[in-house]
Parts: structure tokens; sequence; C-alpha cells
């Protein structure tokens, strides 16, 4: 197996009727965690990282990382840099090899967008990578930006914006929210099942964290085809680290790590079996 484009995996994707888990990492135990965990389940992931992140997670270390882990994984995996915020930093992710970009203009006014969008594709078209973009606001927030209001999706563009842009994914706004959900979110699927017979583009939903296996599968049945998980890994990994040094005397850097890494990887193999949308 290698490392494969965005476009490729949401085909795979679209012909098994599930979607591909895309898994925020930001460390080497993540990377590590997140690959044995698709290696396990024997499933095609993305990995990703958002340019919000990249001050605690530089670029300049974690590229490597992660296009190494995926190019000698035993299965195909997609490199995927998430919520890029300026051209500056997509141009860098796509002359590290990422396979995969996205410029989130979602705030811009609607025609800067689709404009802002159209140059990122022409760029990402230069290196042979898939381009994903942003129709309404996500809420929540990405790394230390202001929590956002969730603006849903308007179906009645949505198909204006794809034929514009010729992205290869679209996130929507759905109700949908990054980072750890007060209370559990109510999902438009009357919007997403708008947007879904109107486009034939493949969909990306955003804020997984928190979301039931229950609306993660109808979000499935109505073209998402690509979900997105950081916050739940984070905190998996985290918790992890936290009950080994709980519950020992003298820390152990490599018994550490081991932990962080099983952290990752049982929260991904959980994602990845829902994803994978078999009911048994």
């Amino acid at each position: 197996m290698a490392l494969v484009s965005l476009k490729h995996l949401l085909a795979v994707a679209q012909n098994e009727n599930k979607a591909i888990g895309a898994f925020s990492v930001g460390n080497m135990e993540m990377v590590m965690g997140a690959v044995c965990a698709a290696e396990t389940m024997n499933t095609p992931i993305i990995l990703q990282i958002a340019e919000k992140r990249l001050k605690n997670s530089p670029l300049e270390l974690m590229a490597p990382m992660m296009l190494s882990a995926a190019k000698n994984s035993n299965v195909d995996i997609a490199v995927h840099l998430d919520h890029g915020l300026t051209i500056e930093c997509v141009k860098q992710a796509l002359d590290y090899g990422f396979t995969s970009v996205m410029l989130d203009a979602s705030l811009l006014p609607y025609e800067d967008n689709v404009n802002a969008t159209k140059e990122v594709v022409a760029l990402a078209q230069k290196y042979g990578a898939s381009v994903e973009a942003e129709l309404g606001v996500v809420g929540g927030n990405e790394g230390d930006t202001a929590e956002h209001i969730i603006t849903c999706t308007d179906p009645s563009v949505a198909l204006d914006f794809c034929e514009k842009t010729g992205i290869d994914a679209l996130a929507v706004a759905i109700g949908n929210a990054h980072g750890n959900y007060p209370v559990l979110p109510s999902l438009r699927f009357d919007i997403l099942d708008e947007i879904h017979k109107t486009v034939s583009t493949p969909l990306v939903l955003h804020g997984g964290t928190g979301i039931t296996d229950e609306m993660f599968r109808k979000a499935i049945s109505l073209g998402i085809r690509k979900i997105n998980i950081a916050t739940a890994s984070f905190d998996s990994l985290a918790k992890y680290a936290k009950a080994y040094c709980d519950n020992t005397v003298i820390a152990d850097y490599f018994k550490l790590s081991s932990a962080m890494a099983e952290g990752a990887n049982e929260n991904i193999k959980r994602h990845i079996e829902i994803f994978n949308n078999i009911v048994q």
C-alpha cells in the first residue's frame, strides 16, 4: 500500500458506502497510533493536521513523519492539511508532499470564498493533490481561534460552489462544531439530504467528536465520505498518559510514549469501525 490522494480514498468510500476517517495528529505517538489502528482494521485513513496546530506541532517536523508513515504503511493513507488559513501554508504543505489540502475561506463573503478556493485548486493541480473546501460555517473553534457561530450550508448554492471551484470534497455545516459538544448536537439531516441530492462532490463532516454512532451512520447514508476526528484523539491520548503517570512511582519515558500511542490507537480504531458502516 502507499501514500495516496484524498480523491482516491473518497472514490473508495463512495463505492463501499462508508466514510474515510480523517484523524488529526500532533506528535509521533499519534502518528504511530493512527497507522497501527488503520493496519489493525485493514482500513485506509487520512492523517491530517490543521494550520492552527502548527505552533505546537511544527509542520517541518510533523510533515516528514506523516508522509513517511503513510509511505511505509500496509494500508493506503492520504496526508491532508486541514483548515489551512493562508496560501503560504497550503503551498508549504504541498511542497512537503501532502496529497490533499484545505484552505478554509468559509468566513469570507461567498465570492471571495469561491475565488480563494479556485486559487488553491489551480495550485494543487500542479502537485497532483486534492482539495477540500468549506461552505457555510462549522461552529466551535480550531485551535485558539475565536468561537464560530454555526451557519448552515445553503443547499441552493452548493452546486454553484462546487462547479465554480472544481473541488474534490465539500465540508458542510449542518449543526456540527469543532471541539467537545456541551450537549448532543442536533444535526440538520434535512439540509444534508438536500445537498446530497444536489451535488455529486463527496461531502465532509467536521466536528466528529461527540457525535453518536447512529448520527455518523445517518450522515454516511446521506453522502458523507470523510469524517474528521481531532479532539477525541487528543483527549484519549491525554487520558492514557495521565493514567500511566498516576499509576507509577518512577515515570519511564518509553512506557509513557507507548501509553500515548495506545490512547490514540484505541480512539481511532473505535471510529474506524463506525465509519466502515458495517452493522453487526
